[in-house]
């Protein structure tokens, strides 16, 4: 909104700055940052009085369950904070176009379930939530608009249709056809969004990780919508979709704020009111800019936990209809939590997974050079 008045520079000369996207973007990051600490405390407070707490110890913790016997009554729904300061940062900031508009509608569509799941488990006390079905009919509604938008805007009907892979110059399908090009976004959309809700397990684990990821995509983004920056790079070019680079920005500094307040010991907790939205938002940005694939190798950590559970789950069932006892690869899934059980210390699995995320990251970066 506020890029509009560089149109005004001949009244206020320095409105002419509004037109450069590194400034809006770092204007964004800063803006988010401290809208997240002024809300932070506000509704931290509210949470505590409402006793948004879940109140209870998930038994599927086993003897990991009393090290969180201080953590039940920490408040949940922490993801607000983050989706105000996002929110009101990109709009504040971001020139609109069809890639933010469906950016911040999916975020915006999937923190709805997300926060009635937190509403059910604290309010209720339904430790379960939102059945599984509801969870993915959400999922599955926001992909399906957000794709129909993209298909229908003439900006993004023809760009969107192109798939590219790491390490290729050119476009592997230049015009997917709208089946499959479902398919790949609802993959990623829906994948990363419980991607990063399996993460969301320790103190300050999967923000931390989320800001290293919009750091990169923000680079991303803003490369894939500047014409000679992307084709001395050899990839995509998407006009508009620099503007995503404010939307990241605004994650950064969102991220930034509410680690803050959920490095340990926690004063609040995400909860799946911030990690299904967040998730989804980033998978839909990676797609917008084509850069899909690439944030299977950025986003690492999110990977290593949804596979963790996944082979978990699949061993077990499969050695119990093969040998009829089930049995297990990790001492337990997701992946943060094999590593507490064998003794480290909560704060050394958050870290090691942040160093593991910033060489996901630099990996990341380095395909878009190796064409």
């Amino acid at each position: 909104m506020l890029s509009y008045l560089a149109d005004y520079e001949h009244l206020f000369g320095p409105f002419r700055l509004l037109r450069y996207l590194t400034v809006r973007t770092a204007g964004a990051t800063m803006t988010a940052l401290v809208i997240g600490f002024i809300i932070g405390p506000m509704l931290i407070r509210r949470f505590r009085e409402l006793k948004f707490g879940h109140g209870y110890i998930d038994e599927r913790t086993g003897s990991l369950g009393a090290t969180y016997f201080d953590k039940k009554h920490t408040p949940t729904m922490g993801g607000l904070i983050i989706f105000i300061a996002v929110f009101l940062s990109a709009a504040l900031w971001a020139t609109p176009n069809v890639w933010v508009f469906v950016s911040l509608f999916v975020y915006a569509a999937l923190t709805v379930p997300g926060w009635r799941d937190d509403y059910l488990k604290v309010v209720h006390k339904n430790k379960d939530g939102i059945k599984s079905w509801e969870k993915i009919a959400w999922q599955s509604l926001a992909t399906i608009v957000a794709l129909a938008i993209l298909l229908w805007h003439p900006v993004s009907s023809e760009k969107i249709r192109e798939l590219w892979v790491p390490f290729f110059k050119d476009a592997v399908i230049a015009h997917m056809p709208w089946w499959m090009l479902l398919i790949l976004i609802y993959l990623w959309v829906v994948g990363f969004s419980n991607a990063i809700n399996l993460t969301d397990g320790l103190d300050g684990l999967a923000v931390g990780c989320t800001i290293t990821v919009a750091l990169v995509f923000g680079l991303m983004a803003y490369a894939a919508g500047n014409r000679i920056i992307s084709e001395y790079l050899l990839i995509s070019y998407v006009p508009g979709a620099g503007e995503l680079a404010v939307i990241c920005g605004a994650l950064i500094g969102a991220g930034m704020a509410f680690l803050w307040f959920n490095s340990h010991p926690a004063e609040v907790f995400m909860g799946d009111t911030g990690s299904l939205a967040l998730g989804g938002l980033i998978g839909v940005m990676a797609f917008m800019i084509h850069q899909p694939f690439t944030l299977v190798i950025v986003g690492g950590v999110f990977v290593l936990e949804l596979l963790s559970v996944v082979l978990q789950v699949g061993w077990f069932k499969f050695t119990r209809r093969r040998f009829g006892e089930g049995r297990r690869l990790f001492l337990m899934a997701p992946l943060h939590h094999h590593f507490q059980k064998r003794g480290w210390p909560e704060t050394k699995v958050v870290l090691r997974f942040w160093v593991l995320s910033l060489g996901f990251a630099l990996l990341g970066l380095a395909t878009l050079k190796l064409r």
